[in-house]
């Protein structure tokens, strides 16, 4: 069970996508829940939701643990927000985490996770870190993952 990284033709545009065997509805669940971001994130980053929603909606904040190297706190903000379909966030440094999902039948799902930096407030610092060329093979990973857990429901 792999995820294919998806090429979109902008290079601050990345992406993947994989195939659920479980409806839209149960797989947009898992996304809008910060509880269960851990749960699939294919980075190692997540550690836990520190505050928020239980349930995201569009305009929520909400505060993630992270770790990359050292512990950090995020705020993100939902600034898209479709039930069953779509829901991104964003954080202080604006890039964008999307997930949209498509049924393909009333079991199955298309889901493509993308991570966009042109909002980005610093381009620089998406080269220095390197996450335009390392989030992609995150990103499969958390699509595996998330694979896992909506099939496993």
């Amino acid at each position: 069970m792999r995820a294919t990284i998806l090429e979109t033709g902008n290079p601050l545009l990345v992406g993947a996508e994989i195939t659920i065997n479980a409806p839209a509805r149960q797989i947009f669940d898992i996304l809008a829940t910060p509880e269960r971001h851990r749960d699939f994130d294919g980075s190692g980053t997540v550690q836990r939701s520190l505050r928020g929603p239980q349930r995201l909606y569009l305009g929520a904040k909400f505060a993630m643990a992270m770790r990359i190297k050292v512990p950090y706190r995020i705020t993100n903000e939902v600034v898209a927000f479709e039930e069953d379909r779509t829901i991104a966030w964003r954080h202080l440094m604006r890039w964008v985490w999307r997930y949209e999902l498509t049924a393909i039948d009333a079991q199955s799902t298309l889901v493509r996770e993308y991570f966009d930096g042109n909002p980005a407030r610093s381009k620089k610092w998406l080269e220095i870190t390197g996450a335009i060329i390392v989030n992609p093979k995150m990103m499969a990973k958390s699509l595996v993952r998330l694979k896992e857990l909506a099939e496993r429901s």
